[in-house]
């Protein structure tokens, strides 16, 4: 009786995320003008109409005749939304806005579903939550829904950053912060053991790409003590950074020479000084966020400076490491506190980066900055299966279509 009576108060904050969830995807979607709901910001991609739809496939897809027992009432729109990376088929899309479904279409195939799932989800007989799929329990599955929701919050904002700033509505301004000097300097991280993956059938959900945990010696190394900003980025474009072969690998050269690549993505030269594209507006380059540039420009970089981007295991030692002498590891970098709007930038409170030097309170054991929240990090490690891996059925091609291993096999 205890276990059950603790599953179901379980699945009822799984369920009070994904509500949490959908309504930051929501808010997300709704900052795009409706007229523009149909342009395609990044080329390689879907139109946004898309990932309206999609999300609520993917759940739909997940939950609705294998778990939940329900069954399609679109079935057309089930398999048109259903896989959300890229178009499938190779090359630039073709499609034109013409060829997707109407707003309203769209916007009530999602109400359905959500009904749908909800009225069964919060059915209060016991029995109705006993479902699983290849084996995972039900809770498991809430937890793919709602992580994958998220992580394409999180992904579209990358999106639609991008959308030209008179299709979007301007959100409000975010906190303004001390404009403290940013000091750079290296920091000693000691030798010791890093922990990458999840134990599998631990408490916390992972994807299948993260199982299963595995302890990996590191090397003593020395890494900066904040994320390079446009400040230091600056200096390597003034050097001749994007003009200087020796600094770029042939396949980076290359992809850089085919687009034209000469500054990063949301910089725009006015006469003498650079602007920064922000999410809203645009503004003068501000020197202390941290640089937003792809891999190559990042790994381009770091052999101009005389530096190399982290491996893996070296960035989650620098970010979880203790300096207690014990080898343990801390659940955050500063410590086992949760995320909160004091220790970085994170839940989406910020529509744009912050300073690289903003939340001292947030830093690493060993004094590293920024190690979560304020965008994304680029490692030197490639993207391939931890020993033991093990793909999702339900979602075979999360993992293992894009590792490379899977590529080169």
């Amino acid at each position: 009786m205890l276990a059950a009576q603790g599953e179901i108060a379980g699945r009822r904050q799984l369920l009070e995320r994904l509500s949490d969830a959908r309504s930051r995807s929501d808010a997300l979607f709704n900052v795009v003008r409706e007229q523009f709901l149909y342009e395609r910001p990044i080329p390689e991609r879907h139109r946004i109409i898309f990932y309206v739809g999609h999300i609520e496939a993917f759940d739909w897809n997940l939950l609705h005749e294998n778990v939940l027992g329900l069954k399609s009432f679109h079935p057309e729109f089930d398999r048109l939304f259903a896989f959300g990376i890229d178009p499938v088929g190779g090359g630039l899309p073709s499609d034109q806005p013409s060829d997707w479904p109407s707003l309203d279409a769209v916007r009530d195939y999602v109400n359905r579903i959500r009904g749908a799932l909800d009225e069964k989800l919060a059915d209060g007989s016991l029995e109705s939550y006993r479902g699983g799929r290849d084996g995972f329990p039900l809770n498991t599955l809430l937890n793919v829904a709602i992580e994958h929701r998220l992580m394409h919050v999180e992904t579209l904002v990358y999106m639609l950053h991008q959308l030209p700033l008179d299709r979007k509505l301007p959100q409000g301004s975010s906190r303004r912060f001390a404009n403290n000097p940013v000091t750079h300097r290296m920091i000693e991280i000691p030798a010791g053991a890093a922990t990458l993956g999840l134990p599998r059938g631990a408490e916390t959900f992972g994807w299948d790409n993260e199982y299963e945990a595995h302890a990996v010696h590191v090397p003593v190394f020395e890494i900066d003590q904040y994320e390079v900003t446009n400040g230091q980025y600056l200096e390597f474009m003034a050097a001749g950074g994007y003009e200087t072969r020796g600094f770029w690998s042939d396949d980076d050269w290359n992809w850089k020479a085919a687009h034209a690549i000469s500054h990063p993505v949301f910089w725009t030269k006015a006469e003498s000084r650079w602007l920064y594209r922000a999410m809203f507006d645009e503004a003068p380059l501000p020197l202390d966020w941290p640089v937003y540039v792809s891999h190559a420009e990042a790994a381009a970089y770091a052999r101009w400076v005389g530096k190399s981007l982290p491996t893996e295991a070296q960035w989650h030692r620098a970010a979880y490491g203790a300096t207690d002498g014990t080898g343990t590891e801390r659940y955050y970098p500063w410590g086992n506190e949760g995320p909160n709007s004091n220790l970085g930038n994170f839940d989406f409170s910020h529509w744009n980066p912050t300073p690289v030097n903003a939340f001292p309170s947030g830093c690493s054991a060993f004094g590293v900055h920024d190690l979560l929240g304020n965008g994304w990090e680029w490692t030197s490690t490639v993207f391939s299966p931890f020993p033991a891996f093990e793909a999702f059925p339900f979602y075979p091609g999360y993992s293992a279509n894009f590792s490379m291993a899977n590529i080169l096999s």
